[in-house]
C-alpha cells in the first residue's frame, strides 16, 4: 500500500468518525430539548434556559462536524483521483517502454509533471484540513446568543402547548400586542364613523 493509499484510507476513516460524532451531538441535542420541555412544564425557567443553551451548542457542534466531514470527504475524493492517476501513469509507463526513445521520454516527463501537480495539491489540502481541525477545536467553547436560547424555549413550549413565563422585555408576546393594536384600530375606526354621522 502506497503512502497515498494509506492517506486515502485515513481520510475515509476520519470522515466516518466525524459523521458518527455529528450523530451523537444530534442525539445529545434531542436529550437537552426533552429536558428543556420538562423544565418548562415544571415552571423552572432558569433550568430551561440552561437546557436551551446546551441544545443550541450541540446543534452548532453537529453542524460544524458535518461541515468538516464534508470537507475531509472532498479531500478524499481528490486523493482517490491521485491514486487512480498513479495507477494510470504506471500502466502508461509500461506501454511507453515498448515505444521508441523519443516518445518514451516525452510521455514520462508529462506523467511525472501530472503526478507532481497532484502531490502538491494533496499537500496543500492536507494543510487546509489541519487548519480546519484546529479551528474546530477552538470553536468547542462557543457562547450561545441569548435570543436563540429564548427562541428555542418558546418553540419547544409552542410545540408542546406549554406556556412560558419569560420576561416581557426579553421576549414580548407578539400575539397579545397584535390583538391590542387591532382593538385600538377598531376603536379609532368607530370614533371616526361616529364623528362622520354626527
Amino acid at each position: 500500500m502506497s503512502n497515498l493509499e494509506k492517506s486515502l484510507f485515513q481520510l475515509k476513516f476520519t470522515t466516518k468518525q466525524l459523521q458518527r460524532q455529528a450523530k451523537k451531538c444530534q442525539k445529545d441535542e434531542n436529550v437537552e430539548k426533552a429536558k428543556l420541555k420538562k423544565a418548562i412544564e415544571q415552571g423552572n425557567m432558569e433550568g430551561a434556559r440552561i437546557y436551551a443553551a446546551n441544545a443550541i451548542r450541540k446543534q452548532t457542534e453537529a453542524l460544524n462536524l458535518l461541515r468538516l466531514s464534508s470537507r475531509v470527504d472532498a479531500v478524499a475524493s481528490r486523493v482517490q483521483t491521485a491514486v487512480t492517476m498513479r495507477g494510470v501513469s504506471t500502466s502508461m509507463a509500461s506501454v511507453v517502454k515498448g515505444m521508441d526513445k523519443a516518445m518514451e521520454s516525452m510521455n514520462l516527463e508529462r506523467i511525472s509533471l501530472v503526478m507532481e501537480k497532484f502531490e502538491q495539491q494533496f499537500e496543500d489540502l492536507d494543510v487546509q484540513t489541519q487548519v480546519m481541525e484546529n479551528t474546530m477545536g477552538n470553536q468547542s467553547a462557543l457562547s450561545t446568543p441569548q435570543d436563540q436560547v429564548e427562541l428555542l424555549m418558546q418553540q419547544v413550549a409552542d410545540d408542546h402547548g406549554l406556556r412560558v413565563k419569560l420576561d416581557l422585555d426579553v421576549m414580548p408576546n407578539t400575539a397579545v400586542q397584535a390583538k391590542e393594536q387591532e382593538a385600538k384600530e377598531q376603536d379609532d375606526l368607530s370614533e371616526r364613523l361616529r364623528a362622520l354621522r354626527g
